[in-house]
């Protein structure tokens, strides 16, 4: 890409994947901040009938997780089908211009393409909307469904050991079950780390499975659907096929998982501390 393309080439569709970014952790965080809120009321309930300890169980958390991706990809799939298309759109042009190349003059096959034109989020939205209309800005929506695993996986592992922690905490001769922010940087990244071994095969699975339009020539890597990628993939590649990339792949995700439960915590205490201090010289201030 950075021979042929140039180096700003790496940063295609950078503009709107940072918004879809800001916007799917902005989404995801909230709702799951309401759903984990319904959870901890539904189980304090339960613990007065008699029914559990008062806190919320490793399945309620996955739901938790699973409704807020759900929602979370429902709300910010057109986003990302923009960022797609955007970081697509000068490979297949290269492609199919190194194909007419190939044609004339095979030597000059390796010389720089010809830049493309302008390809910006107004051409990209247009686009869409001429081919598929509204209902197009929801393309592969469920593919991108299954998906929600990974992020529920996480926040299981990560409420799960973080509730071991603080247990183990209070139990201690200090009696003090706080976590500080470096530790909640460590559970984040433990997390993602868990969910992105367990879901990064399908992730790769799929990734194959949407390129199989422009692939061309070796039919070991035509796909007629999910089952048939998957056979092929262990009969040609072997299992570790499914873990190609997988290093890149962590350590993006789980730096960036893991700094945003630190921030994420330390934003809920900052305002959890505002809250009691307003609370506090309110009742000052009431006459007695």
């Amino acid at each position: 890409v950075v021979k042929q393309e140039g180096w700003e080439r790496l940063y295609g569709g950078l503009t709107p994947s940072l918004v879809g970014t800001a916007a799917s952790q902005g989404v995801y965080y909230y709702f799951y901040q309401i759903f984990r809120n319904k959870a901890e009321t539904a189980a304090l309930q339960s613990q007065k009938k008699g029914i559990g300890d008062g806190s919320v169980g490793m399945l309620s958390s996955l739901v938790v997780a699973a409704l807020s991706g759900c929602v979370n990809v429902l709300l910010t799939n057109p986003i990302w089908v923009v960022v797609t298309r955007m970081q697509t759109h000068t490979k297949i042009s290269k492609k199919d211009h190194s194909n007419r190349l190939a044609t004339t003059a095979p030597e000059e096959t390796a010389l720089p393409v010809i830049e493309p034109l302008s390809y910006g989020t107004s051409h990209v939205i247009q686009e869409v909307y001429d081919e598929a209309g509204l209902l197009g800005f929801w393309k592969g929506v469920f593919p991108t469904l299954i998906m929600v695993s990974n992020p529920s996986i996480q926040f299981m592992l990560y409420e799960t050991m973080l509730k071991k922690l603080k247990k183990r905490r209070a139990l201690s001769k200090q009696g003090n079950n706080g976590v500080t922010a470096l530790e909640i940087f460590l559970l984040g990244a433990l997390a993602k780390l868990g969910a992105t071994v367990v879901t990064y095969p399908l992730l790769v699975v799929k990734s194959r499975l949407q390129a199989k339009q422009i692939t061309t020539g070796d039919k070991r890597h035509h796909y007629k659907g999910t089952l048939d990628a998957i056979l092929k993939m262990i009969r040609y590649e072997g299992f570790t096929g499914f873990y190609k990339g997988m290093n890149t792949k962590i350590i993006q995700s789980v730096l960036a998982a893991a700094v945003l439960f630190m921030v994420k915590e330390e934003l809920v205490k900052g305002v959890r501390l505002l809250l009691i201090k307003d609370g506090i010289n309110t009742i000052k201030r009431k006459p007695l």
